[in-house]
């Protein structure tokens, strides 16, 4: 197998003509993945009279370089001197002895010679004849390679032009949109995997995009370690003026934090003081949506200069690690300002028209009451649809229903007084937490409010589902089996006379009361369902709105390119023959095939500019969305119909993924302290 050379060239080099007074040196990466296979990644270039100057700390300001690389790009290569790069031609036929490499001196030379024991040197020319577009003034072309200590002139070259990544612009990334899914994989792999495994790749894409995406980084810390020191004497009253205003802002800010976290944690001790007894017990049932909303937003409040703080140095090194913590940074404070902003909206319009809505809410649950309960219950009582029910049962069950629903209708009455102030309140917490508060409050008060209809099914799927099981006993003891616990299966049983007898006596009445005790089971699961659908609808709004990721949306809005899923190239121009006398190939099957240069070696030369792929709103949207709900659905309606037939329990909550916070538990001190230097951190950056 022939060797193949690609070099990862960044586009800016080539807008500008390079000085011609004097060679110009690449600093990056080497590559290699197999023996056979070189990544050349330049990173940025230097001149040589600049390099010159700093011949003696060279070494040192690389090793600085590479600290501050991320580690897996330091697992697998070294920042480097690639080479060198001339506008002069050389001539085709050269040895190792003239080409010229080793007339380097200082650290220059002895950095050379580090890197070339280690196996690898180029030397590249500058063509100001060839250009590709309006941008791209010149390409380069590469003159040979030292590999592991072999002049190598004539192998297969893939040059690939990159735009440099830069944070808040562009980067470039490998993996798709639901790489972070959990993928369940089969039990057992087939062979070719293994196999496929086992192979050595040809090439390592993730440390040369990691390599790239952390480029720019290099060249900034490179450039202040070998730029000039400058003083800003003349500034250093206005900064100190600054930095004094600054420290003053940060203490008021982290002393009006450390006040609310105080606040906070007086009203969740006591909360903690009085949790064993059964008024706390009855409130934490009865209000529990509102309090799961309640702590995530005090935690989500607390937490803000936990998501303040910097990830350090290693974490901005590559622009893709980058934008992943500064969109986890900013995901918390987007998601709270869009909470309160629709919150706003919600409270001023619900305060505004707070006696319409009053109005309105009590008319509702009237007509629910009058309308659809007790004529239910009424109906139920008679001939429903044509059905000839037992008349002793259905009264029976239908005035203990009527006498419930009039007992609420008569507490409801004594509340309705206070009604309108309770509406106010649900539009100030709107206003001063979110709209997410009102929404669980909501949850909770519903629920509340058709406590009669929740206790009605309640009773009545109790009497139903033991109806049920009882029938399907006497079934059983009818076809001589009998119900193993032990072994959850049917076996055979002998049963007395006596036992067939009583058992035809009780499995009679019960199968012709039946229908009768269906018919206000069936009703009243409406109602409660019903209920539970509108409960279940607004806590997955309220999940959709801690989920939905519009710090990301917002920046896809601006600059899509922030959000790369995949690369691919587009190619050029082919080249074939010699790598430094190119010929141009205008046939696409000549493209395909490569020529034989002058040593007997095929060698070719392709020229490619690297893009990516970008995600649409809904592959940055869906991911969220899926990961909260998660299965859930399909669980709840499975659950649901056989809570139905079988006369058990239908679940009320759906259980959907919420963010998570353990509750902050640090001195007052301890908070003061990282709420200003949360603040102090933003003005250093």
């Amino acid at each position: 197998m022939g060797r193949r050379c690609r070099v990862w060239w960044p586009k800016q080099l080539s807008l500008r003509k390079p000085s011609s007074s004097s060679s110009n040196f690449l600093l990056g990466w080497f590559v290699s993945s197999s023996p056979s296979s070189l990544d050349v990644v330049v990173a940025f270039a230097c001149n040589g009279l600049a390099l010159s100057g700093i011949q003696s700390t060279l070494q040192g300001i690389l090793r600085d370089t590479n600290g501050r690389m991320p580690v897996l790009l330091q697992d697998k290569s070294m920042m480097c001197v690639l080479g060198q790069i001339f506008e002069v031609q050389i001539e085709e036929d050269q040895s190792l002895s003239s080409c010229g490499c080793h007339k380097l001196s200082g650290s220059v030379g002895q950095c050379r010679e580090n890197f070339e024991g280690n196996g690898y040197w180029i030397r590249m020319l500058c063509d100001p004849q060839e250009h590709i577009g309006k941008d791209i003034t010149w390409i380069p072309k590469l003159h040979h390679v030292h590999w592991n200590g072999k002049f190598v002139s004539r192998c297969d070259v893939h040059l690939i032009l990159y735009e440099t990544p830069t944070y808040g612009a562009h980067h470039f990334s490998l993996h798709p949109w639901n790489s972070f899914e959990q993928v369940s994989a089969p039990m057992r792999k087939p062979k070719w995997v293994d196999e496929l495994h086992q192979k050595q790749p040809l090439l390592d894409l993730d440390t040369v995009i990691l390599a790239i995406n952390s480029s720019a980084t290099a060249e900034i810390v490179f450039e202040k370690c070998i730029g000039p020191k400058t003083s800003f004497v003349c500034f250093s009253t206005v900064y100190m003026f600054l930095g004094f205003a600054w420290q003053l802002f940060a203490m008021s800010v982290a002393s009006i934090s450390t006040l609310f976290y105080v606040v906070l944690q007086f009203l969740y001790s006591l909360l903690n003081y009085a949790s064993d007894s059964w008024i706390n017990l009855i409130l934490v049932k009865v209000f529990s949506s509102s309090r799961i909303n309640m702590r995530i937003r005090g935690s989500q409040i607390l937490y803000w200069p936990i998501f303040l703080q910097s990830n350090g140095m290693r974490s901005l090194s590559s622009v893709e690690y980058a934008e992943k913590a500064a969109l986890h940074k900013h995901s918390m404070w987007s998601s709270l300002a869009v909470d309160v902003l629709l919150g706003n909206l919600f409270g001023l319009v619900l305060l505004y028209h707070a006696e319409s809505a009053c109005i309105w809410i009590l008319k509702f649950s009237s007509d629910i009451t009058n309308e659809l309960l007790r004529s239910g219950c009424v109906w139920l009582m008679g001939v429903p649809a044509g059905f000839k029910l037992n008349n002793e049962l259905a009264e029976v069950l239908g005035m203990i229903s009527l006498t419930a629903i009039q007992i609420w209708s008569t507490i409801w009455i004594f509340l309705v007084s206070h009604f309108l102030y309770f509406v106010r309140g649900l539009a100030i917490s709107g206003i001063i937490f979110g709209v997410t508060i009102p929404a669980a409050l909501i949850i909770d008060l519903i629920a509340l409010a058709t406590l009669h209809v929740s206790t009605l099914h309640w009773l009545i799927s109790l009497l139903y589902s033991t109806q049920i099981q009882a029938l399907a006993a006497l079934w059983r003891l009818f076809r001589g089996r009998k119900w193993n616990p032990l072994r959850q299966r049917l076996d055979s049983y002998d049963y007395t006379v006596k036992q067939h007898i009583v058992g035809s006596l009780l499995f009679t009445p019960l199968l012709l009361l039946l229908p009768t005790t269906s018919v206000f089971y069936i009703f009243f699961t409406i109602m409660n369902t019903t209920i539970s659908l509108m409960c279940i609808l607004i806590e997955v709004t309220i999940s959709f709105i801690h989920a939905t990721p519009y710090i990301k949306i917002f920046l896809w809005l601006v600059r899509p390119r922030r959000f790369p899923s995949g690369i691919w190239f587009e190619i050029v121009s082919v080249w074939s023959g010699g790598i430094d006398s190119p010929r141009d190939i205008n046939s696409p099957s000549e493209k395909l095939q490569p020529r034989k240069g002058l040593t007997g070696e095929k060698s070719s030369v392709v020229v490619s500019f690297l893009h990516s792929n970008f995600l649409t709103v809904g592959q940055i949207v869906m991911p969220h969305y899926k990961k909260v709900l998660s299965g859930k659905p399909r669980t709840l309606v499975a659950t649901a119909a056989y809570g139905v037939l079988t006369g058990r329990r239908i679940p009320s909550s759906i259980g959907t993924d919420l963010p998570k916070f353990p509750w902050m538990l640090i001195s007052y001190k301890e908070y003061w302290r990282l709420c200003r230097d949360s603040v102090l951190l933003c003005y250093r950056a």
